[in-house]
């Protein structure tokens, strides 16, 4: 089973993250496989649009730590940087040398896929997903889904696409991130940070509806938008500040394995929900009530 779908839905590609069974856990393979397909949407000529989805209940509840897909230790043909292969490497630079391709590198190459994308979100949007929405143009989302960045349990300073400010307002960012709780999609709209929150059952509808009205616009007039916008958003300070934080966040991960059990400060996706479970309300867990292997999933950071 192919871990991204990509199909043609007239001018609009649809690109599907598919490991609905590990709510959508985001390994090295399916990061590259989702390189493919955005590179596959730029290329064609057809395409005016792209869709992100994920199968199954949830959108993405972030990177893979713990599925028995986990290929964190696997090379793969280097594409978003020039930093060498961080396999045989040893500590921080292992580290540093892999997230700067497959997490930051990557994800600051999709903003700049230069056709309108649009994120249909269900379900759980959390850490490493957050990454896969911020990278889109605009975020539907079902009157379920969720958004959290919990990894500030791990003494880490948020994902490493930290672009929390540029999305919401700085105070709610340092809400989602000081508390690591949910924000649920009506609040995320509130706070600017969707563009629209719909029905579960008309999701898809509404976003196709959505992403072939912007297809009836001038290719090249969408491009040169969409760069107008970034460009802005760079201007204030979004590009810089991400590698300022991408630093702050190894030097979290260097602490932890120095001072701790691991990189990660010995938590797990397990002890993770733990520790939202025994928040005031609940707070926020790791995408799902799952039991077993798709327990062990994800962690976001």
């Amino acid at each position: 089973m192919t871990v991204v779908r990509y199909e043609r839905r007239g001018p609009v590609a649809v690109v599907t993250m598919n490991r609905p069974e590990y709510r959508n856990a985001q390994n090295s393979a399916m990061t590259y496989a989702l390189d493919e397909a955005f590179y596959r949407a730029a290329a064609d000529d057809g395409v005016k649009v792209v869709v992100l989805a994920g199968e199954g209940p949830h959108f993405s509840a972030g990177h893979d730590i713990g599925t028995p897909g986990r290929d964190a230790h696997v090379s793969f043909e280097r594409r978003a940087g020039l930093w060498w292969d961080h396999v045989g490497k040893q500590g921080a630079e292992s580290r540093f040398a892999r997230e700067s391709e497959v997490y930051l590198g990557m994800c600051r190459r999709w903003r700049e896929l230069p056709k309108p994308m649009i994120a249909m979100v269900q379900g759980a949007c959390v850490a490493g997903g957050l990454m896969l929405a911020w990278v889109c143009d605009l975020i539907v989302a079902s009157d379920d889904a969720f958004f959290a960045d919990p990894v500030v349990r791990m003494g880490v300073p948020g994902v490493e696409y930290f672009a929390h400010p540029w999305m919401m307002p700085p105070r709610i960012a340092r809400e989602l991130l000081y508390t690591g709780d949910r924000m649920s999609a009506r609040r995320a709209y509130e706070v600017g940070a969707v563009n629209r929150v719909v029905p579960r059952e008309e999701l898809r509808a509404q976003t196709f509806a959505l992403a072939e009205r912007i297809a009836a616009m001038p290719r090249l007039g969408l491009a040169l938008t969409k760069k107008a916008v970034n460009q802005a958003e760079d201007a204030q300070g979004m590009h810089a500040g991400m590698d300022a934080v991408f630093g702050l966040h190894h030097l979290a991960h260097a602490h932890n394995a120095e001072t701790s059990a691991d990189a990660l400060a010995g938590m797990d996706p397990r002890s993770m929900k733990a520790a939202a479970g025994a928040a005031p309300g609940g707070a926020e867990d790791d995408g799902g009530s799952g039991s077993g292997s798709t327990e062990a999933a994800t962690d976001g950071s």
